[in-house]
């Protein structure tokens, strides 16, 4: 019972984020209508590889989530979303600074993945996290609800860059910041250039607010906020990779 309530918790009723899954309302996209066309990334995608990018005991070592979420600001009460939570390093965390008042929600795209996840949150009873599946070009957060939205080692995954942070934007509240920690390699060799990180997301209305060294997270934190209108999927203009 507790997987389940794990499982269906961030659709319904645990996070009381206003998501429409279970209101009755009709999909944003009429069947009818023509989808959205997003421009192609001109970049290579990394494959994802595992659920892990290094063992949690020689995170911790190096104070790793610690300093991640103190330099992201992020404090009890906040609502936060981890992006590619994996096997949960940052989503265990996340739910004891948030503590209590604060919510999480992890998710992934591997339906095998997110179960493993939904087990270990019930098992270490964290009531204030739910497990979400999401899809490679949608993370499938719920509107106006994030304090901030983590993704940690797995940006460079994001085949669909563009429509991804289009969609992700409208769930930020207005304040909200995107935090993304990567290393500084190419996307083929699982990393993101700052410069292409900072150019993506510029493209979909974004303005960067922070970079950071984070060597304890094996690369850089970035962080970024949406301003402005969200632009209009075919007037997003791609970013072209220099030599």
């Amino acid at each position: 019972m507790r997987l389940v309530r794990a499982l269906s918790l961030a659709a319904c009723a645990g996070l009381t984020l206003g998501a429409s899954a279970c209101d009755g309302s009709k999909p944003l996209i009429k069947r009818d209508e023509k989808p959205p066309q997003f421009p192609a990334a001109d970049r290579p995608v990394a494959h994802i590889v595992s659920s892990r990018w290094s063992n949690e005991e020689a995170r911790d070592r190096l104070n790793e989530a610690s300093e991640v979420m103190n330099k992201a600001g992020i404090a009890k009460g906040m609502t936060v979303a981890d992006i590619g939570a994996g096997e949960g390093y940052y989503t265990i965390r996340l739910a004891q600074r948030v503590g209590k008042t604060g919510r999480v929600l992890a998710e992934d795209i591997v339906a095998g993945v997110r179960d493993t996840l939904a087990e270990r949150v019930a098992r270490e009873d964290l009531e204030n996290v739910s497990v979400r599946l999401g899809a490679p070009a949608d993370p499938k957060l719920p509107p106006a609800s994030f304090d901030r939205v983590l993704m940690v080692h797995m940006y460079h995954e994001i085949a669909q860059p563009y429509e991804f942070l289009w969609r992700m934007r409208p769930s930020l509240k207005p304040d909200g910041l995107v935090v993304v920690v990567d290393a500084n390699r190419q996307t083929q060799n699982h990393g993101t250039p700052p410069a292409l990180l900072r150019c993506e997301f510029e493209a979909v209305g974004y303005r960067q607010v922070a970079m950071t060294d984070m060597p304890s997270a094996g690369g850089y934190m970035a962080t970024f906020q949406a301003v402005g209108p969200r632009p209009e999927p075919e007037a997003i203009k791609p970013c072209v990779l220099k030599d």
